[in-house]
């Protein structure tokens, strides 16, 4: 399993709300954009961190990433509490996809895959150095860390991608038919950058030049919040703005820029 002997679970226990379905924008990225090492991994080992109060999202996410990437994919769901482990027991199926009790040092676990998501969020901007770091130190070669924030539902999202190098981008997510306005998604934006997002920074040029690319393509909604959207990003893009990916994933309410461009 590549595990070693069990360490004390580095962390606080968090709030553990959750719900069907809050997750899948997120495990659907993932399983586009982690397929190569998840598919080249001898063991495709997932952590999900911080799974909460119900199991829910670590079965979404074996079942999303069996489907789309490997059958054999194995996810294991890791809270500090305890009671929340023995809870979700029922949930699990070996060797597909099991539970125990771990924080961000991953329970001496090497996994490709580390989905950490609305755990950060409830720690200090202080904390978040040193749990990326933790994190990280703990993957398998080539392997990746996302973490991020998404509201209830799961229709505003923003996540950071980082492996042992560090964070390598920043990805923007909305489920169109319910966007108001892309300035919503700094409500969402990871704790490492929420409390930056003020003038002067590049996430609240960022949010800012969405929001107006938005505005200006108003024109675009008679046809439908994706042309919108497409048009919105593309404008974002030809501002200079460097962003990854190609429509096909802007399609699905996604923008995601090279970490770069939010650093300072």
């Amino acid at each position: 399993m590549g595990s070693s002997p069990a360490r004390r679970p580095v962390g606080t226990i968090t709030r553990g709300t959750t719900n069907p379905n809050r997750l899948r924008r997120v495990d659907n990225w993932i399983a586009y954009r982690l397929a190569g090492p998840l598919r080249d991994a001898p063991e495709p080992l997932v952590v999900d961190l911080g799974f909460g109060a119900t199991p829910v999202t670590a079965v979404e996410l074996r079942a999303r990433l069996a489907a789309a990437v490997r059958p054999d994919v194995r996810v294991v769901g890791l809270e500090i509490d305890p009671v929340r482990v023995a809870a979700a027991e029922p949930a699990a199926d070996p060797p597909g996809l099991t539970f125990a009790r771990g924080g961000f040092e991953l329970a001496g676990l090497r996994p490709v895959v580390v989905r950490a998501f609305n755990v950060l969020r409830q720690y200090d901007e202080a904390a978040v150095a040193a749990a990326w770091r933790t994190m990280t130190d703990a993957l398998a070669p080539n392997g990746a860390v996302v973490e991020g924030t998404c509201d209830e539902l799961g229709r505003l999202a923003g996540w950071v991608l980082l492996d042992a190098g560090g964070p390598r981008s920043l990805t923007l997510a909305a489920r169109l038919a319910n966007l108001d306005s892309p300035a919503s998604l700094a409500e969402r934006l990871p704790k490492a950058l929420i409390h930056r997002n003020v003038p002067g920074t590049g996430v609240h040029g960022l949010v800012r030049a969405l929001d107006d690319a938005w505005r200006d393509a108003a024109p675009y909604a008679t046809f439908g919040p994706r042309q919108r959207w497409l048009r919105a990003v593309g404008a974002v893009r030809a501002a200079g703005w460097p962003v990854l990916d190609r429509p096909n994933r802007w399609r699905r309410g996604e923008l995601t820029v090279d970490w770069a461009a939010v650093a300072k």
